[in-house]
């Protein structure tokens, strides 16, 4: 009996040795070709600290109305290009890079008390960008991902909120969590930390297929707009910092609580989305009080880029009732 228990109390040193120690032992090296986010920078661009964040930003325009500009999954100040001047001429304009994306600093767990990449730290980031600014109320345009940040910021804080404009928003209900919720801890673990970059680096592939299908019409998608895209991938800890906002601390689901919304909700969406299908946004906006919803005809999920003279057409329309 007391050979088997050490054979048994042996065996479980060694595994739990191997899970300890065994990913560290696991090579991840950085990819080759990477660079500074500095390194395309533009004449436009702005740089505020804010939540010790390096938040890179871009701004037109002037009036008492202000719209900021919140981007989807992989987007960045680049994906409101098409229509930030419209926009300039209504009022004031703010465009800034979530983190994770664009030009705005990739921080790392080391360098953090909160993790910067969840959806509770992208409104408290959001907030100390107004705050920094000096807006004190904004209509808040988010497309996609950006959407539900902008869904989460009107419940938590709806006197920032003038109006919601929702392009194409994803805001839960769909498929559900992509990890459960009480497996986060391991996630969050140094040998985890460790070999995350690996579990993102599929993103090099996969972040092609997704551009593409975010476009209905793919001649309007030129290689010069796909590899700008793409920028995102030669940026040093792109794949740590994916890694961080895959598994970053969960936000209470959202689609139950778009009854609570007490702001004005516009939903403008592309007709032949394939990422998200126009019966969603059909859906969702009969559950937020007194939404307005317009679909764009042969449009995919970035309206704003594909279409965005229709996209702009219905926003002024919705603007002047």
């Amino acid at each position: 009996m007391k050979h088997w228990k050490k054979i048994f109390f042996a065996s479980l040193t060694f595994a739990c040795l191997t899970m300890a120690l065994g990913p560290f032992f696991i090579p991840v090296t950085e990819l080759d070709g990477l660079v500074s986010e500095k390194e395309f920078i533009e004449a436009d661009s702005r740089f505020v600290e804010v939540n010790d964040v390096n938040v890179h930003y871009k701004e037109a325009g002037a009036g008492e109305t202000t719209y900021i500009f919140l981007h989807g999954f992989g987007g960045s100040t680049f994906s409101w290009r098409e229509v930030m001047d419209d926009f300039s001429q209504i009022g004031r304009v703010i465009a800034y890079d979530r983190p994770a994306f664009g030009l705005t600093e990739r921080p790392m767990p080391e360098d953090w008390v909160e993790n910067p990449y969840g959806i509770k730290a992208n409104l408290e980031l959001l907030r100390g960008l107004m705050d920094a600014k000096g807006i004190e109320k904004a209509i808040l345009v988010g497309n996609s991902a950006g959407g539900g940040v902008a869904v989460a910021f009107a419940l938590e804080y709806p006197e920032r909120v003038e109006a919601l404009i929702l392009v194409d928003p994803g805001v839960g209900g769909g498929r559900g969590p992509q990890f459960p919720a009480w497996a986060l801890p391991l996630m969050w673990t140094p040998q985890m930390r460790h070999i995350g970059p690996l579990l993102m680096r599929d993103y090099q592939e996969t972040l092609p297929n997704t551009i593409q299908r975010e476009w209905y019409d793919q001649t309007k998608l030129t290689d010069e707009i796909r590899q700008e895209y793409l920028k995102l991938l030669k940026i040093k800890n792109w794949d740590r910092a994916f890694y961080e906002l895959t598994f970053a601390p969960a936000y209470p689901e959202l689609r139950p609580l778009l009854p609570q919304l007490t702001v004005p909700v516009f939903i403008v969406a592309g007709q032949e989305d394939r990422l998200i299908r126009a019966f969603y946004f059909e859906a969702i906006a009969t559950e937020i009080p007194n939404a307005q919803l317009t679909l764009i005809p042969q449009c995919g999920h970035v309206p704003h880029e594909e279409c965005p003279v229709e996209f702009m057409e219905a926003v002024l329309q919705y603007l002047e009732k």
